[in-house]
C-alpha cells in the first residue's frame, strides 16, 4: 500500500471529536456554514451518529486524496510525506530520465569528442608524414606538441573552474579545442609553425575538460551518485578513443586525409550550442527541473564551501597551502601513477608484443577498441559499487580506499601475468584485464578531489592533471631509455608493477574521503 493510500485512509475512518450544536454558538460564530462545517471542510459529509453518541465525520477519500496532494505541492519543499532526511533513492526510470543525467550524457559527449580530437593525428600522422616528406623524429615532435599545451592550462583552467563553475569554462574549452580540430588542415597547408600552434592550442584548451566535468558532476549529484556519474563520463571519454581510432580511417577513405578533423571540429561546435541553453551551472537554476529531484540532490550531498562575490577572493589559490597537506599528495600520486600506466601500456605494448611474441598488435582490431570498451564498462559498474558502498553505510574514505586500491593493486598483478605469459593469447587477456582494472581509480582519486578540497577541487585536479602529464611523458621516455640500456621489456614492466604497489600503500595509508581545511591557521 502506498504512503499516501495509508493517510487516506486512516483519515477516513478516524473518529473526531463531537461538535456542540447549541444555537447560540452556532449563531455566534460567523464563520460556520449551513450544515455545521467551517467552510473550508463545507464540501465533507456528516456522518451519523454511533451508539455512544458522538458525532462522527465521514471524509470522503477522493476529497482527501485532492487535499492531501494539494497540501504536498504547496507545503512540502521536497514533495515527499516522508521525512527531509529520508528521502526515497529514485527507481531506475526516474534516474535515467532525470535533468542531472541529460548533465553528465552531455559531459560524456564532450569527453568523447575531446579524445576524438586527440587521437585522430595518430591516425592522420602517417598518411601526412608522407606526403610531407616528415621523418619520423619530426612525426613525434608533431604528436608531442598537444602535451606541450595540456601541461600549460590545467592549473590555471582549474582556478578559473573554481571561480566561474564548470558550465563556462567547459564551454570555452569545447569551443577553442574544436576551433583548433577544425582549422588543423588549413594549418597543414600552411606552415609547420602554424600547425603546431594549432597542436599546442588544442592542448591547452582540452586541459580544463576534466577539472570541468568535476564541478559539473560536484554540483548535480548527491555523493551517493557522484561515482556512477563520473564512471558515465569516462566511458564517454574511453569510448571516443575507440571511436576517433576506428571511424576516423572510413571518413579519411571517403573525405580525404583531413575529413575527420572537419567532422569532429563541427560536432564540437554543435556541442556547444546544445550545451548553452540547455543546462545550468546548479540545478537550482534549471527550470525544469522537478521539486523532488533538486530536494534529493541538494539533501544528498555536503554543502560546499563557496566564494562569497562580495569577499575580495582571488583567482588562484593558494597552492603553498595545498601541498603541504598530504592528501593532496595521495591526489598527485595517484593521478601520476594512473597516467604513467596508462600511457605506457598503450604506448610500448605493441612494440612489447612484436618483440617479445612476435605479434603485430596494431593489425590487431581489438587492440583498438577492446581495452577502452573494457575501461568504459569496468569503470561503471566501478562506480555503481562505490555508490551502493556508501548508501549501505560505508564510509566515504574506505570506499574511495578499496576503489583506489583495485585500480593499482589490479593491473600490478597483471602486469605481472603479462611478464609469466607464455603465448600472445594469455598477453593479451592480461593485458586487456590490466586496462580494464585501472578504470577503478575513476572512483576512487578521480571523484576525491571535491570530497578533500570543494573549494579548490579544479585547481588541486589541474596540479595533479600536470602530474600526470609529466609522468606520461617520462614513462613513455623512460620506457625506451631502459630497454636500450637493460635490452629486455621485462624488466621495465615489473618496474611499473612496483610503482604501482606502493602507490597504492601510499594512498591506502593517507588518503581520506573528508573535507580538508587547507584555509587553517596553524
Amino acid at each position: 500500500m502506498s504512503l499516501l493510500q495509508h493517510s487516506v485512509d486512516r483519515v477516513s475512518c478516524h473518529p473526531f471529536t463531537s461538535i456542540s450544536r447549541e444555537p447560540s454558538r452556532r449563531a455566534a460564530s460567523s464563520s460556520i456554514s449551513g450544515n455545521g462545517l467551517p467552510p473550508r471542510f463545507s464540501q465533507l459529509s456528516v456522518g451519523r451518529r454511533t451508539s455512544q453518541g458522538p458525532l462522527q465525520w465521514v471524509f470522503p477519500k477522493s476529497e482527501i486524496r485532492r487535499i492531501v496532494q494539494r497540501g504536498i505541492s504547496r507545503n512540502s519543499a521536497s514533495g515527499s510525506f516522508l521525512p527531509e532526511n529520508e528521502l526515497q533513492s529514485p527507481t531506475l526510470l526516474e534516474f535515467v530520465t532525470s535533468e542531472r543525467v541529460k548533465v553528465v550524457a552531455m559531459l560524456g559527449l564532450a569527453l568523447a569528442l575531446c579524445n576524438a580530437d586527440r587521437v585522430v593525428m595518430s591516425v592522420a600522422i602517417v598518411p601526412l608524414s608522407k606526403a610531407r616528406g616528415w621523418s619520423q623524429s619530426f612525426s613525434g615532435i608533431v604528436q608531442s606538441s598537444f602535451l606541450w599545451g595540456y601541461m600549460m592550462s590545467p592549473i590555471i583552467g582549474g582556478a578559473f573552474v573554481d571561480h566561474y563553475g564548470g558550465k563556462v569554462v567547459m564551454a570555452w574549452g569545447v569551443t577553442l579545442w574544436s576551433l583548433a580540430t577544425l582549422l588543423t588542415p588549413w594549418a597543414a597547408e600552411t606552415s609547420l609553425l602554424a600547425l603546431l600552434t594549432m597542436r599546442v592550442l588544442l592542448g591547452i584548451a582540452e586541459g580544463v575538460a576534466l577539472p570541468s566535468m568535476n564541478n559539473m558532476v560536484s554540483r548535480w549529484f548527491p555523493q551517493t551518485e557522484r561515482s556512477r556519474a563520473v564512471g558515465i563520463t569516462m566511458a564517454g571519454f574511453q569510448l571516443g578513443s575507440a571511436i576517433g581510432l576506428l571511424i576516423s580511417p572510413i571518413i579519411m577513405s571517403k573525405a580525404g586525409i583531413f575529413g575527420p578533423f572537419v567532422i569532429f571540429g563541427l560536432f564540437g561546435f554543435l556541442w556547444v550550442l546544445v550545451w548553452l541553453p540547455g543546462t545550468t551551472s546548479t540545478p537550482d537554476k534549471h527550470p525544469q527541473i522537478s521539486r523532488y529531484e533538486l530536494d534529493y540532490i541538494t539533501k544528498g550531498k555536503k554543502p560546499l564551501i563557496r566564494i562569497e562575490r562580495d569577499e575580495k577572493s582571488k583567482i588562484m589559490p593558494p597552492l603553498v597551502k595545498l601541498l603541504s597537506r598530504l592528501p593532496t599528495w595521495t591526489l598527485i600520486s595517484a593521478n601520476a601513477m594512473h597516467s604513467w600506466g596508462y600511457f605506457v601500456i598503450l604506448t610500448w605494448m605493441p612494440i612489447y608484443f612484436n618483440t617479445v611474441h612476435h605479434v603485430d598488435l596494431r593489425q590487431a582490431a581489438w587492440f583498438s577498441a577492446l581495452p577502452w570498451f573494457m575501461m568504459a564498462v569496468l569503470g561503471y559498474a566501478a562506480g555503481a559499487v562505490s555508490d551502493m558502498l556508501i548508501k549501505k553505510g560505508v564510509s566515504v574514505t574506505y570506499t574511495r580506499k578499496i576503489m583506489q586500491t583495485i585500480g593499482f593493486v589490479g593491473p600490478a598483478i597483471c602486469l605481472l601475468g603479462l611478464n609469466a605469459a607464455k603465448n600472445p593469447s594469455v598477453a593479451s587477456a592480461w593485458l586487456t584485464a590490466a586496462l580494464g582494472l585501472s578504470s577503478f581509480s575513476h572512483s576512487g582519486f578521480l571523484v576525491n578531489f571535491q570530497e578533500v578540497a570543494p573549494r579548490y577541487a579544479g585547481v588541486l585536479h589541474g596540479m595533479s592533471n600536470t602530474a600526470g602529464t609529466l609522468a606520461a611523458i617520462l614513462g613513455t621516455v623512460g620506457a625506451g631509455f631502459f630497454v636500450q640500456k637493460m635490452g629486455s621489456f621485462r624488466g621495465f614492466i615489473l618496474l611499473t608493477s612496483l610503482l604501482y604497489l606502493f602507490c597504492a600503500l601510499f594512498w591506502d595509508i593517507f588518503a581520506t574521503g573528508e573535507q580538508v581545511e587547507f584555509d587553517a591557521v596553524a
